[in-house]
């Protein structure tokens, strides 16, 4: 099984950014933990604070990946672009977030992104990726 995690803006600031918010662990951390966890996937990782780079990534992967995981960041809330690139896929994606967006400011309220995804993981830190994954391995 092949999973690609993708990441946008400001993500590669984990650890180091508003811990109280997204924890002070790193992404790079966690995602050593995740591949020694389930060493039978093939979990390849991606981040850009570019929206078109992201859209790029899924294009790459959308016809030959068992799934992805995507945490866009605040473009959850703003891009149309990346919503049209996920139903334009063949592979499922799964949005995922650190914080619980509901519990935050409202213009996070609203993914532009969810309508076209299988599903919705938000609120579980790190950890939410983890859960993602665990869906993948389910289905």
């Amino acid at each position: 099984m092949k999973i690609q995690i993708i990441n946008g803006p400001n993500l590669n600031l984990l650890g180091v950014r508003e811990k109280s918010i997204y924890g002070d662990s790193s992404f790079d951390t966690y995602l050593e933990q995740l591949r020694h966890q389930y060493t039978d996937v093939i979990i390849e990782y991606f981040q850009s604070n570019k929206e078109g780079e992201l859209i790029d990534k899924l294009h790459e992967i959308g016809f030959s990946y068992d799934g992805v995981i995507l945490n866009a960041g605040a473009y959850t809330h703003t891009s149309i672009a990346i919503a049209d690139a996920i139903a334009a896929i063949n592979t499922p994606v799964i949005e995922v977030h650190i914080s619980n967006v509901h519990k935050r400011e409202a213009f996070r309220h609203h993914s532009m992104l969810a309508a076209s995804c299988v599903g919705v993981i938000a609120g579980f830190g790190l950890n939410s990726y983890r859960l993602a994954l665990e869906h993948y391995l389910t289905r």
